[in-house]
């Protein structure tokens, strides 16, 4: 039986998870979280799980910090991110955080099992068409995009700003003070050689980094 623990601030989208393993044999649901704290408080007092299933914008901590965190406390742990967010965002960082496989969350109906037996079964990372294409990009391009200069934590800033939300709405999601932020700010517009949050905007939308 193979184990699976969910972490999601979502109680729609937990159930909806349930929902499509209820009927699925030789896998359980034994757990779930609605935040990092949460998360990490259940994963060190009881038998850990087979599989996390991991939403990777959860409040609080970021998303590739707690997958880092996890991983170091918990190294076998298997994890999968499952994420509103398309793979040309967070994947390929997601995977060298330490995740075995990204998903978007508008495909759990049909590809959530097949990933799930992936991992756990056969013992290999879940690489979808959409996370293939980007790692293929990544291999054929001569050079790396401005944003892949960026640390996890500057990219998070950087697509938060881009979807239009303030220092102090940043500060509280990512559970940092406004002055830290402004200070990641300062670095992505160095780093990227960037003047404004408008012209941060507009190459994160061209780069498809933002719905």
């Amino acid at each position: 039986m193979i184990q699976v623990v969910i972490a999601d601030d979502h109680p729609l989208m937990r159930e909806g998870v349930k929902k499509v393993l209820h009927n699925e044999m030789g896998i359980k649901v034994v757990g779930e979280s609605s935040d990092g704290k949460e998360l990490l408080s259940m994963l060190g007092s009881s038998s850990l799980p087979d599989l996390l299933i991991l939403d990777i914008t959860m409040p609080g901590r970021s998303g590739m910090d707690l997958i880092k965190d996890i991983k170091n406390l918990h190294t076998g742990l298997p994890i999968l991110i499952l994420s509103i967010h398309p793979a040309e965002r967070f994947a390929i960082r997601a995977l060298k955080a330490g995740a075995e496989g990204y998903l978007c969350k508008s495909s759990i109906s049909d590809k959530l099992v097949k990933a799930i037996k992936k991992i756990i079964k056969e013992k290999r990372r879940y690489i979808s068409d959409e996370v293939a294409e980007q790692l293929a990009l990544q291999i054929d391009q001569s050079g790396q995009p401005l944003h892949e200069s960026l640390s996890d934590r500057e990219f998070e800033v950087l697509c938060m700003i881009a979807e239009g939300k303030g220092v102090s709405e940043i500060a509280d999601e990512l559970s940092l003070s406004p002055h830290t932020v402004h200070t990641y700010r300062s670095r992505i517009k160095e780093k990227m050689n960037l003047a404004t949050n408008v012209e941060m905007t507009r190459y994160a939308i061209s780069n498809d980094l933002i719905q």
